[in-house]
Parts: C-alpha cells; sequence; structure tokens
C-alpha cells in the first residue's frame, strides 16, 4: 500500500471520530436535526477536500523524491568515477524519502572531496612551478583538468617535498660559495666584472637560479678565486722568506724590520706591492754590502756542515768559501750551494737527526762514564747516585738499540742512492765502533793510570828511601801508611855533604811525574836536592791492580786492595833507586 493511501486512511478513521464527537456536541446543545444533517454535509466535504489536498501533496512528494534520487544515483556515479571510489550502495530497505536523504548526503560528501582534491592539486601545481623555475627543472607531469586520485596527489606531496630539500640544499651550497668568493675577490681586492659575477654578489639570494649548472660554474668561479689567492700568498711568502733572509744576511736592526711588520700578514695586491718594494730596496742594499752578506751566507753554510756531519774534506771541496774576491758572482755561488744543502738537508732530515740523536747519547753515555769513576759519587747527596745509575743502565739499553736502527736505516739509504752514508768523510757505523774502541782504549789507559798512581802513592808511604849521597843511603823508619786523616812523623839519619844535583833528563820519568807533580823524595823544602834520582816500584799486589776485570767504577774494591797492601811486609815495600850521574 502506498504511502498516500495509508494516510488517507488514516485521516478519515480521525475525520469520522471527530465528526461523530461533533454529533454528540450538537445533539446535548440542542441543534435541530435537520441542521445537524447539514453541518454533516458541510464538514465531510471539507474533510474530503482536505484529503485530496492531501493526497495531491503526496503524491507530489513522491515524485519529487524518485526525480532527485535519480539526479543524486546519477550525479554520486559520476563523482565516485572520478574520486576513484566504490559506487554508493544503501544498506538495508529504507524509505524514499530516507534513500533520497542518504543519497543526497553521499552526493554533498563527494563533491567536498572532489573540490579538496582540486584545490591540493592547485597548490601542489603552483609549488612545483615554483620551484621548478628556481631549480631550472621541468614541471611535474600530471593531468590538471582530472580530478587526481589520493595515490596520484601523494606521489605530488612527496615529489614538492623532494623539490624543497633539493632547494635548501643547493641554495645552502650557494651560499657558503658565495661567502667564500665574496672573501676571496676582497683578499683580491677583484670587482665582479661577468654578469654571472654581478649575479652572485649582487643580487639577491632568493632571486639567484640554484640549477646544477649554476652550481657547478659557482664552484669552478671559486676553484679559480682560491687559485689565485694560493698564488698570490705563495708570491707573497716567498717575497718574506727572501725578506727575512735579507735582514738576516744584512743584519737589518729590530727597529728597521718593524717599520714593515704590517705587510709581513696577509696576500692583498697592497701588501704584496709593499713586500716587492721591501726585496728590492733589500736586494740593492746587499749590493751595496756584498762581503756582509756572503759572510752570512758562509755561517749558514758552516751551520749546514755540521748539520749533514761534512768532513773537512768536504767543506773543502767547495772553494768559493775560501775566496776573498766579493762579487755577484761569488754570491751567485754561495746561493746555489747554500740551495743545494738546504735541499740535502731536508730531504735527509730525519737520517741526520737520528745521527744527531746517537751524537747526544753518546756523549751522555761517556758524562756517565766518567762519574761513575768518580769516588766523590759515592757521597750520594739527594739520591744522585741512584738516578745517575738508573739513567746509565737505561742509556746502555738504548743506545746500542738506537744504533742497530740507524744501522737499518742507512744501509736501506744506501741501497736508494747507490753510495755510502758518511758522518765526518768516513762510515757512520765505522765512525760508531771506532768511537766504541776509543771510549775502551781510553778505560784501559785510565784504569793503568789509576793503578800506577795508587800503587807507587802507597809504596811511597810504606817504604824506606834510599837517595844515595856519594854512597851513602837514607833510610825513613816508617814502613807503614800513617792513620787516615793524621800527618806521618819521620825521622832520617843521613850523612854525607854533597847534596843531589838536578835530574838527567828522561831518567825514569814516567814514576817521578804523578798527576803533574815531581816526586821530592822525602827532602823537606829547605834542602833542595843536588842530584837526580829514580823510583822504581814494587808491590805484591800490582797483579790484582792490573786485572782488567776490576772495573773502573768499583773504587771501595780498591781502596779495600790499598788496605792489603798498606798491612804487607816492610821489605817488599823498598823503593829501589837508581843513581844518576851528575
Amino acid at each position: 500500500m502506498r504511502r498516500s493511501e495509508v494516510l488517507a486512511e488514516e485521516s478519515i478513521v480521525c475525520l469520522q471520530k471527530a465528526l461523530n464527537h461533533l454529533r454528540e456536541i450538537w445533539e446535548l446543545i440542542g441543534i435541530p436535526e435537520d441542521q445537524r444533517l447539514q453541518r454533516t454535509e458541510v464538514v465531510k466535504k471539507h474533510i474530503k477536500d482536505l484529503l485530496d489536498m492531501m493526497i495531491a501533496e503526496e503524491e507530489s512528494l513522491k515524485e519529487r523524491l524518485i526525480k532527485s534520487i535519480a539526479i543524486c544515483q546519477k550525479e554520486l556515479n559520476t563523482l565516485c568515477s572520478e574520486l576513484h571510489v566504490e559506487p554508493f550502495q544503501e544498506e538495508g530497505e529504507t524509505t524514499i524519502l530516507q534513500l533520497e536523504k542518504d543519497l543526497r548526503t553521499q552526493v554533498e560528501l563527494m563533491r567536498k572531496q572532489k573540490k579538496e582534491r582540486k584545490q591540493e592539486l592547485k597548490l601542489l601545481q603552483e609549488q612545483d612551478q615554483e620551484l621548478c623555475e628556481i631549480l631550472c627543472t621541468p614541471h611535474y607531469d600530471i593531468d590538471s583538468t582530472s580530478v587526481p586520485s589520493l595515490e596520484e596527489l601523494s606521489q605530488f606531496r612527496q615529489h614538492v617535498a623532494t623539490l624543497r630539500e633539493t632547494k635548501a640544499s643547493r641554495h645552502e651550497e650557494f651560499v657558503n660559495i658565495k661567502r667564500q668568493i665574496i672573501l676571496c675577490m676582497e683578499e683580491l681586492e677583484h670587482t665582479p666584472d661577468t654578469s654571472f659575477e654581478r649575479d652572485v654578489v649582487c643580487e639577491d639570494e632568493d632571486a639567484f637560479c640554484l640549477s646544477l649548472e649554476n652550481i657547478a660554474t659557482l664552484q669552478k668561479l671559486l676553484q679559480q678565486l682560491e687559485m689565485r689567492k694560493s698564488q698570490n700568498e705563495a708570491v707573497c711568502e716567498g717575497l718574506r722568506a727572501q725578506i727575512r733572509e735579507l735582514w738576516d744576511r744584512l743584519q737589518i736592526p729590530a727597529e728597521e724590520r718593524e717599520a714593515v711588520a704590517t705587510v709581513m700578514t696577509g696576500s692583498k695586491a697592497k701588501v704584496r706591492k709593499a713586500l716587492q718594494l721591501e726585496v728590492d730596496r733589500l736586494e740593492e742594499l746587499k749590493m751595496q754590502n756584498m762581503k756582509k752578506v756572503i759572510e752570512a751566507i758562509r755561517v749558514e753554510l758552516a751551520q749546514y756542515w755540521d748539520q749533514c756531519f761534512y768532513s773537512q774534506e768536504q767543506r773543502q771541496a767547495f772553494a768559493p768559501y775560501y775566496s776573498e774576491d766579493y762579487t755577484e758572482n761569488l754570491l751567485q755561488l754561495h746561493d746555489a750551494e747554500i740551495v743545494q744543502l738546504r735541499n740535502y738537508y731536508e730531504v735527509h732530515k730525519e737520517l741526520f737527526e737520528g745521527v744527531q740523536k746517537w751524537e747526544e747519547s753518546w756523549k751522555l753515555f761517556l758524562e756517565f762514564e766518567r762519574k761513575a769513576s768518580d769516588p766523590s759519587r759515592f757521597t750520594n747527596r739527594g739520591g744522585n747516585l741512584l738516578k745517575e745509575e738508573k739513567q746509565r743502565a737505561k742509556l746502555q739499553k738504548t743506545l746500542p738499540k738506537l744504533e742497530e736502527e740507524l744501522k737499518a736505516r742507512i744501509e736501506m739509504w744506501e741501497q736508494e742512492h747507490s753510495k755510502a752514508f758518511v758522518v765526518n768523510g768516513q762510515k757512520f757505523m765505522e765512525y760508531v765502533t771506532e768511537q766504541w774502541e776509543m771510549h775502551r782504549l781510553e778505560k784501559e789507559r785510565a784504569k793503568q793510570e789509576r793503578l800506577n798512581t795508587t800503587t807507587v802513592s802507597n809504596a811511597t808511604a810504606n817504604s824506606s828511601i834510599r837517595p844515595v849521597f856519594s854512597g851513602t843511603v837514607c833510610r825513613s823508619p816508617m814502613s807503614r801508611l800513617p792513620p787516615s786523616g793524621s800527618k806521618p812523623v819521620t825521622t832520617s839519619t843521613c850523612s854525607g855533604k854533597k847534596t843531589p844535583r838536578g835530574l838527567k833528563h828522561g831518567a825514569n820519568k814516567e814514576n817521578l811525574e804523578l798527576n803533574g807533580s815531581i816526586l821530592s823524595g822525602g827532602y823537606p823544602a829547605s834542602a833542595p836536592p843536588r842530584r837526580n834520582f829514580s823510583i822504581n816500584s814494587v808491590a805484591s799486589t800490582y797483579s790484582e791492580f792490573a786485572d782488567p776485570s776490576l772495573s773502573d767504577s768499583s773504587t771501595l774494591g780498591l781502596q779495600r786492595e790499598l788496605s792489603k797492601a798498606s798491612k804487607s811486609d816492610a821489605t817488599s815495600r823498598i823503593l829501589n833507586s837508581t843513581n844518576i850521574q851528575s
């Protein structure tokens, strides 16, 4: 049953009830029957008209709803196709009125989505156009007449985001390069002279086209400017080095140097010009002071000779060093030699420094060896003895190791250069071996001197002396060493009237001279000797003193041997004298 029919029946029932109710009221109030019938007819007529009107309206409404549903359904299908979504399906049974309402609501929603997508597409296209113009890249390919899908919008958004990142990265690179270009131009005092340089330096940063080509051109421009700057810096630094060298050679005073101190830094054009003027002035002054300059170079040459361990023959090989004809040609020869020597030292600097380190370690080793043989070191004031012994022990380990390292490096150097590495005109390892051998011989000589000196001194203090005066011998009553710290008491009985004459030259000199002094033979200063004589020392324990195993540093052991010798028989301590005829 249609809805209009249902409404009509419901309305008729309601109106019938209302009519019956009117009749009851009319009867109660006493309205005549004929009037009640008349009024009933009028009411029925009104009810019929009302029902007809209601039915007409319902029919009209139904037609409008059906038409609206058809229109909405058509538009909705179109929108679903444009938006790339599934067609709308009504869930369950519903009335025409509800269906029309749902369709209309869905259409409005679809229209809104379509509008939003179109708006976003337009905005993205505008952003893409702006970014592409700055980056000089082609626009994003998308159909602007159709409604983009959600996936297409997502891809477009990602593309625009990538363009933004690219722009930010290139802009940062552009700003950094521009800043460096401006600094280089200021340093070079260069004014932008091309349209591109003016666009970079003078135009707004946001207006610059950040294309890959422009960025590459920027980098190339910066490299060119930096190269020019480096060349200027190298030229200026060379001029400064030349100025310092001329200052030193000409012995320019400090106050005169300070006058040009302001141009000793930087590399601008005015600085370079000022440096060149100073070089020209110093060169002219050098020509006026040729002898002074050459002598200054010779001092530097001698320093390099020392650093390169040149022998005397190698130094003498440079004949101009000894010339006194101070000319420009002589100066050029010295300049060439100093350049060659300087380069030679720089190339082999590491090797020379290693040799120098060995030399210093060797001198320190010899110093420790000397201190080890010094009896006064046993005072051990402030713990210096223990400290020195530790340093000495450490040096005894490191010195051979350093020699081995240098030996390996020198052998490699000699293989590379096919010639011998010499120090002071001698192969380095031969030089090292010679130094060790000289040290060993010096130790043996010093040991022998100490033994001889100790033996002679001990024998002199514990023996009788028999000087000869016309065949008469004087004996000393003292047969033992005096107690430590006390003076010996001696009484001598001598006969004869002659005094010994002067010593004959060369007679047993080694037994008379100890540390540069000649033994007096026991005579007081008031009785100068008039006859020459010699003392031959004989000690029962000499073999122990001459033992090679006795260390130079074993002074305490040596004192114990002396103590033993002092307690031996006096007869074994008698010093033999040899008469030297006058």
